[in-house]
C-alpha cells in the first residue's frame, strides 16, 4: 500500500520560505514522477511542480515559477518543495502526488501579508 506523507508546512510572513518534504513508502518512488499540488479554500486542486523520476526534468505552474524549487532524493524516497518568496496567493493545503496516482494528506501553509 502507498503511502505518501507530507511535512514542513505552517506560517509564514510574506516574501519568507518554507520546505515541504514528501515520504513515499510502499513503493520505489525513483520509478514514479513526483511533484506537488495545492488547492486553497473554495478554489480546485492546482498544479504547482513536478519532477520526472531522475530528477533531471522538472515542470512548474506560472504562478510558482521562479519562486519554488522541487527537488528529489530516491535514496529516500522523498520530494522536496523549496518555497521562497511567498506571497499572500500562496496558502492552501500543499499535497504530494506520485506519478499522478496517489496522493498525501497534504500540508497547510499559510503566510500573513
Amino acid at each position: 500500500q502507498v503511502q505518501l506523507v507530507e511535512s514542513g508546512g505552517g506560517w509564514v510572513q510574506a516574501g519568507g520560505s518554507l520546505r515541504l518534504s514528501c515520504v513515499a513508502s510502499g513503493r520505489t518512488s525513483s520509478n514514479y514522477s513526483m511533484g506537488w499540488f495545492r488547492q486553497a479554500p473554495g478554489k480546485v486542486r492546482e498544479f504547482v511542480a513536478y519532477i520526472k523520476r531522475t530528477g533531471a526534468v522538472t515542470f512548474y505552474g506560472d504562478s510558482v515559477k521562479g519562486r519554488f524549487t522541487i527537488s528529489r532524493d530516491n535514496a529516500k524516497d522523498t520530494v522536496f518543495l523549496q518555497m521562497n518568496g511567498l506571497k499572500p496567493e500562496d496558502p492552501a493545503v500543499y499535497y504530494c502526488n506520485l506519478g499522478l496516482i496517489y496522493w498525501g494528506k497534504g500540508t497547510p501553509v499559510t503566510v500573513s501579508s
